[in-house]
């Protein structure tokens, strides 16, 4: 027997149909209000804002970095067989020297990974002891004037100096290259910081040391109270300069003074006539460069009173 089920309809129209069964409508359920899409809430709101600032800042360097791979690819390929290796071809190479960094053949043949370290260590040492000695000589000259009038004309003199023109200078009082790439590093990144150090001790209110002066502090207690504070965000950006300095200086000494390193390795490569790794040696140094100045800019942020 089929079964029809009427919720509504006219007496007649059901007579008309006595094998018409007249079930009660059941009542439905009261609707469930329907959940607010994820991009509609406060949550979605804001991810989709800082998504879309994500990408209006990522574009512009993605932008340039597009064109100039593609100037690079126009210059190599206008070249030909002869001309400068393309990005695609540098890429392939960067490939298989980074298979293995950390290989050792001998002393004049190790993996990219050993000469990017023992480039960094010049570059710590040298830049750690241009700190020791030029931090606390900035903060003399400074505070105290008659010292700043005496070594305002040594400083002026020899800031100037070419870094690579110290070299001979390290290798003849050292007798060794390694220290003596360790000096050119060391003599060419001091200048920054004591001068970025001196000026920002300048820059300290009179005000601040008439205080001191009245409640008869220390000079230990001027230092750690009123002057290293207020001089510190000088003494980062000093810092900050002095670092790239040394980092701009490293290749260069390593190319003349040979061994290992970065310098050592692309002049090694040119002598290959291998301008892969030439290129991709540029692009090391660049990054690194680069880390190194962000790790700074973080730190000075880290000690920024704004």
């Amino acid at each position: 027997m089929s079964a029809v089920t009427i919720n509504e309809g006219s007496l007649e129209e059901i007579m008309q149909q006595p094998e018409t069964v007249i079930v009660n409508s059941v009542a439905e359920p009261a609707a469930q209000p329907r959940p607010t899409p994820f991009l509609q809430t406060e949550r979605g709101k804001a991810l989709t804002e800082a998504l879309a600032k994500a990408f209006r800042a990522a574009l512009p360097p993605v932008i340039g970095i597009a064109l100039f791979i593609l100037l690079w690819q126009i210059v190599s390929a206008s070249g030909g067989d002869n001309g400068l290796p393309g990005p695609v071809k540098t890429w392939q190479s960067a490939q298989q020297l980074f298979a293995d960094p950390f290989y050792d053949r001998g002393p004049n043949d190790k993996g990219i990974g050993w000469n990017i370290l023992h480039s960094l260590y010049r570059v710590g040492a040298g830049f750690g002891l241009a700190a020791l000695v030029g931090i606390p000589l900035g903060f003399m000259i400074g505070r105290f004037r008659f010292l700043s009038g005496m070594t305002a004309p040594i400083i002026s003199l020899l800031r100037p100096v070419s870094p690579l023109a110290w070299l001979p200078i390290g290798l003849y009082v050292f007798k060794e290259t390694e220290p003596a790439s360790l000096w050119v590093i060391f003599i060419s990144s001091i200048w920054p910081i004591i001068l970025n150090t001196a000026a920002g001790v300048a820059r300290v209110p009179q005000d601040y040391l008439n205080v001191a002066r009245v409640l008869n502090l220390s000079e230990w207690k001027i230092f750690t109270r009123i002057l290293f504070p207020s001089v510190l965000p000088h003494l980062m950006t000093g810092i900050r300069l002095s670092i790239g300095v040394a980092w701009l200086v490293i290749v260069a000494a390593e190319m003349l003074t040979g061994g290992t390193g970065l310098g050592f390795w692309v002049w090694d490569e040119w002598n290959n006539l291998n301008v892969e790794h030439i290129i991709i040696a540029i692009f090391i140094v660049g990054f690194t460069g680069l880390l190194l100045e962000q790790g700074l800019v973080l730190l000075a942020r880290r000690f920024s009173y704004e």
